[in-house]
């Protein structure tokens, strides 16, 4: 498999640089033998009693910060947490910035940078005296590229870009697929007999940074840290023992789910980090259906979902969406789709 495999051509109007306001009146592409177009509200009536969503309540933190060694201004992205208490991150200006160098940040938050690594990628321990109230004040949401904020980011999009969920700070970009997710869905859901489970994975800043390799099997996830608790499992578990289907909503949630799971599909508690890569070929052992928004050309996310419901499948799906003026990217409307 190529890279070149997972190209199509996106119209720049195509993308969305704002939320469907309410979030369920988004558009939803049924992807199954036919497709079918719906809107996210009617999602309960594509579901049946017994059916369980599996839902990301990752936390979306300002993951960018603005610090200084000396009179050189380096930018840092945060990337996720580590055991020991220190960060990952990724740096601009880089090449200024040294093992052992403080950065300072403001009067009362600093870094110290524990390690250099390749890529621009660096360990910091940061010291303030409370980590996410400095983060809070100081950083800045790190909204994907190609969604323009010339005059910075604003006060509504830090609530847009935060799922109902939202539980678990750590995440440096939201579950997208959860953004479409309002209290009224979710209780026409209930209502319908369909049941919801959290689990969470941290999006890391790695989400952002482009496949470099034209052979993909070649490519190198970034890992990022989730948790499935032992409830949350133990639902997967007895939902499918009962005959229910289980709905990973967004990409994130089906990865992790996959990673706690034995090869016969039982999920087990997980606390770790992962960095499954799934492209076509990949045997699915715990999930039956995909929410998931319409993803970047050549992005591994594009992969996972050409797994998930087959490359030919995919390519019809997205040429639908094109052509009749559905919204792309984290802000745009969404796909329920069927497992291949």
């Amino acid at each position: 498999m190529k890279l070149a495999d997972f190209d199509y051509d996106l119209p720049p109007e195509r993308i969305a640089v704002e939320p469907a306001r309410p979030r369920d009146s988004a558009r939803l592409l049924h992807v199954g033998a036919t497709l079918m177009d719906y809107h996210v509200r009617d999602l309960p009536g594509l579901l049946r009693p017994g059916d369980l969503l599996v839902v990301n309540d990752t936390k979306v933190i300002p993951a960018q910060l603005t610090a200084f060694r000396g009179a050189a201004k380096i930018g840092v992205t945060l990337d996720r947490r580590l055991d020991d208490g220190s960060w990952r991150v990724l740096l601009r200006n880089a090449r200024r910035v040294h093992a052992g160098d403080t950065l300072a940040i403001d009067p009362e938050f600093s870094a110290q940078v524990e390690d250099i690594y390749e890529g621009g990628a660096a360990r910091l321990r940061f010291a303030a005296d409370d980590f996410y109230a400095a983060l809070a004040r100081c950083g800045a949401l790190a909204l994907p590229p190609y969604i323009a904020r010339p005059k910075g980011i604003t006060a509504r999009d830090e609530a847009d870009y935060q799922t109902m969920f939202a539980a678990h700070e750590g995440a440096v970009a939201a579950p997208t697929a959860g953004l479409h997710f309002t209290p009224e869905l979710l209780a026409a859901l209930k209502a319908r007999g369909v049941e919801t489970a959290r689990v969470t994975l941290h999006v890391g800043a790695g989400t952002f940074l482009p496949v470099r390799v034209e052979d993909v099997t070649q490519h190198r996830m970034h890992a990022e840290r989730g948790f499935v608790t032992a409830a949350t499992a133990a639902k997967i578990n007895a939902t499918r023992k009962a005959g229910g289907r289980i709905i990973a909503v967004g990409t994130t949630a089906l990865r992790l789910i996959e990673s706690a799971s034995d090869n016969s599909g039982l999920v087990h508690p997980f606390d770790s980090e992962t960095d499954i890569f799934i492209i076509p070929g990949y045997r699915f052992k715990v999930a039956d259906l995909l929410f998931t928004n319409f993803h970047l050309p050549k992005s591994t996310l594009l992969m996972l979902v050409s797994a998930f419901a087959g490359m030919a499948r995919i390519r019809a799906a997205y040429a639908h969406a094109i052509a009749t003026g559905y919204r792309f990217y984290s802000y745009g409307d969404a796909c329920l789709l069927e497992r291949a």
